[in-house]
């Protein structure tokens, strides 16, 4: 790994380069209030972002508020999120989450990490993204595409979310860190991919170690 100097310099330049090639830094579930963007990251699980957003709007559509929601029976939201997987638990999840929203935070959706961790089916990837999205209190979001864009780029050699956490928090300035990861994350997606990455088109191959390795 290289020391902090170097570290500090090349996080500021990936950082740089992903505003140029990503000027929106938009979350990539789409939704209207913190209620759906909570609903929408529990979905989100072992299930991908295009298709939660293409069973959200008939979901939100019969569901309008945290009191018809923990109202439901799990029965009745599964028809609508079938398609998302492991669909019977997070059905109960979200009525359990809205239930416990109405009895313990005055039906907000928790602006704090223990709280919302406490949240049925709510982790702390998911709790991070709510704070950065919907709070603006820095974080950093740790989801695969991030793990893996951040492994090659060389800023650490780790598969543990949370120390992969730390470490970014550490270098990726507080102000930058929720804009970061979603441009990271959106890379991840359609450029640093799992399987036949496009590195020769990648805006960051010059500071890629991976691209760097792959050409010798």
């Amino acid at each position: 790994m290289e020391d902090d100097c170097i570290m500090n310099s090349k996080i500021e330049a990936v950082i740089n380069l992903l505003k140029d090639e990503y000027p929106q830094a938009n979350c990539s579930l789409i939704y209207s209030s913190p209620l759906e963007l909570l609903i929408c990251t529990r979905l989100s699980a072992h299930c991908t972002d295009a298709r939660v957003n293409l069973v959200t709007p008939s979901l939100f559509s019969a569901f309008k508020s945290v009191e018809d929601f923990a109202k439901a029976d799990p029965a009745e939201i599964e028809k609508y999120v079938k398609s998302c997987g492991l669909y019977k638990t997070k059905s109960k999840n979200i009525v359990d989450m809205c239930k416990k929203i109405i009895s313990c935070f005055g039906g907000q959706v928790p602006n704090n990490q223990k709280d919302l961790e406490s949240l049925p089916g709510i982790g702390r990837k998911s709790a991070n993204l709510i704070l950065g999205e919907i709070y603006r209190k820095p974080g950093i979001i740790v989801d695969t595409h991030f793990s893996r864009a951040t492994n090659r780029l060389g800023f650490h050699n780790s598969k543990d979310p949370l120390k992969i956490e730390k470490i970014m928090k550490e270098i990726v300035p507080e102000k930058e860190s929720i804009d970061f990861c979603h441009r990271l994350v959106l890379h991840g997606r359609v450029v640093c991919k799992a399987r036949n990455p496009l590195c020769d088109s990648c805006t960051l191959k010059n500071l890629c170690n991976y691209y760097r390795k792959i050409q010798n």
